[in-house]
């Protein structure tokens, strides 16, 4: 197994970072102002066309990622990022009915955790799951960078 590497780089919404894990997959995006890995600075083909469909996400250009990706988590986790995953482009859904879609109803706060600890923020959607007061609290990017991501998608 080949060691993974990282490419920073600016987008719209400020310095992000994309990790790959050696294999040709990604495994790890990290937002503005995050803790980054110890790993090799680096490009790679497959980090090359991750920031390439970010960028172009983030412009509106397209909806949704295609792109190999490798996940760690629990299997709760899994089914949380699964679920989110197939959320609409520009649609919310709330922790709860998360929870109600995976069939653990009532582990909103356990949804909400594994919100937190998607690696993947973004290409994992996360962003597009609210609080049942539909605010913007509770994303590892801030309500600000969450509330900004939102717009994008209902402006496109």
């Amino acid at each position: 197994m080949d060691e993974g590497g990282i490419y920073t780089y600016m987008t719209i919404i400020g310095m992000v970072s994309i990790s790959d894990d050696g294999n040709g997959n990604i495994d790890g995006l990290y937002l503005p102002n995050h803790n980054l890995p110890a790993l090799q600075d680096r490009e790679s083909d497959i980090l090359t066309e991750a920031a390439k469909q970010l960028e172009d996400f983030l412009l509106g250009k397209i909806k949704d990622f295609d792109l190999p990706l490798s996940m760690n988590g629990t299997a709760f986790q899994m089914k949380v990022w699964d679920a989110i995953q197939k959320i609409p482009y520009g649609e919310t859904m709330t922790y709860a009915q998360v929870a109600n879609i995976i069939g653990h109803e009532g582990a909103y706060r356990a949804v909400g955790t594994a919100c937190r600890c998607n690696p993947i923020p973004i290409i994992i959607p996360c962003h597009r799951v609210m609080n049942s007061a539909g605010n913007f609290k509770g994303y590892n990017g801030g309500s600000t960078l969450k509330k900004r991501l939102l717009d994008l998608e209902q402006k496109h």
